[in-house]
């Protein structure tokens, strides 16, 4: 579900396309994909397309739609709003089961400029975890370089992993990021992660250069790793906010509440984007957040990363610290496919020395000035290197 093309109605501005009319002709009636259908917009579509744009999630997401999403609304998407897009070269389709014919979803393209366009979908409660907007995505981007597109893209909002998978799923490569480029339902700014796709492009899954974990979680039987997301922030910021840790961070860590419930958020997306993988680090007696572990700085030609952690106050000195380090770089080297990992700790911090050495790490040398302070300053670094001979089990 992303922000263009919404079904919007009388109450919104009609989602349709900007520039003026070209050439290009999306005219087909219905395409068919792998196990979906791209079709146009029916009659009998208004109730599915009016339960489909009311659901939470679709209204999170497509912040334009009004709310509540009403019959009357639905039918004048179908009957006109949907209709409006064809005259400029894009168009709005339903997605829908190919056995059934029932609405699925929604998927369009707004045309923009020069042979350019941008893709948007939506999925109903119903249609959803069947991998359909993916295969509507990959449908309705070939017939659009067919009819003459040169260049699609797809916006996301970081929060919205599903969709990323869409577009990486689809073929779409990551970009960058649109500061301030979509307005919520709050009237506030925020930014949009955006993908594009070319004719010349690979056929999708886009690679991945970090992998999910298997089954979703690293466990050795007393912590587990799993991808750090927005409910860890209250445990995150307790974290960050401890003195020691805030001292010797890499970079600024996020210190108001709010800050860190957005960073937490979006550590899903740099996941996806293959920049840093973040891990919440819970003792599995209690089920209590204990600390976090980082990949981050990831090198895909040299294919090296930087290996970073934090342990609560309460939770030091038990074991924990190693265990998670241990995962963490089992994992980036063998099922991420890395070649080295890095780490590097301040010259007093004996117990993170200790930390290093039992996993496997080789200590390397003594970096002069070699990471920024707080203050302004520069502090010097025992640097440590893995490879993965050097692996141990345990420690």
């Amino acid at each position: 579900m992303e922000p263009t093309p919404p079904p919007t109605g009388p109450r919104a501005a009609p989602g349709g396309a900007a520039g003026t009319p070209t050439q290009l002709a999306l005219a087909a009636e219905s395409i068919e994909g792998a196990g979906v259908r791209v079709r146009r917009y029916r009659e009998e579509d208004v109730e599915d397309v009016r339960v489909g744009c009311d659901d939470p999630l679709t209204q999170r997401f497509l912040p334009l739609l009004p709310s509540p999403y009403t019959y009357e609304e639905a039918a004048w998407w179908i009957a006109e709003g949907s209709v409006t897009s064809f005259m400029s070269g894009g168009g709005n389709f339903a997605i829908a089961d190919p056995g059934s014919d029932r609405l699925l979803g929604g998927i369009g393209i707004t045309h923009q400029r020069e042979g350019s366009g941008e893709i948007g979908y939506w999925v109903a409660p119903w249609g959803r975890g069947r991998g359909v907007a993916t295969a509507a995505t990959i449908a309705l981007t070939g017939y659009a370089f067919l009819a003459g597109y040169g260049r699609l893209q797809l916006r996301t909002e970081y929060e919205n992993l599903a969709s990323q998978r869409v577009a990486l799923g689809a073929g779409y490569r990551r970009e960058g990021v649109q500061r301030s480029s979509a307005i919520g339902r709050d009237g506030a700014r925020h930014d949009l992660v955006v993908w594009a796709r070319t004719p010349g492009d690979p056929p999708g899954p886009t690679p991945r250069l970090l992998p999910d974990l298997p089954g979703g979680t690293l466990s050795d039987g007393v912590v587990a790793l799993r991808p750090l997301g927005r409910a860890d922030a209250p445990h995150i910021h307790a974290l960050y906010t401890e003195p020691d840790v805030a001292a010797t961070a890499v970079g600024e860590p996020p210190r108001s509440m709010v800050d860190t419930a957005r960073f937490c958020a979006r550590a899903g997306s740099t996941w996806l984007a293959g920049t840093s993988a973040h891990f919440a680090v819970r003792e599995l007696t209690t089920g209590e957040l204990v600390g976090d572990a980082v990949l981050f700085d990831v090198a895909p030609l040299t294919r090296t990363a930087m290996v970073g952690y934090s342990m609560r106050g309460p939770w030091r000195r038990r074991g924990y610290a190693g265990r998670a380090v241990r995962l963490l770089s089992r994992w980036a080297l063998r099922d991420a496919g890395l070649a080295r990992l890095t780490a590097g700790t301040a010259p007093d911090n004996v117990a993170s020395q200790r930390v290093l050495e039992k996993v496997g790490f080789v200590r390397e040398g003594y970096q002069r000035g070699h990471l920024p302070t707080l203050n302004g300053g520069r502090a010097d670094v025992v640097s440590y290197g893995l490879l993965p001979a050097d692996l141990k089990a345990s420690g």
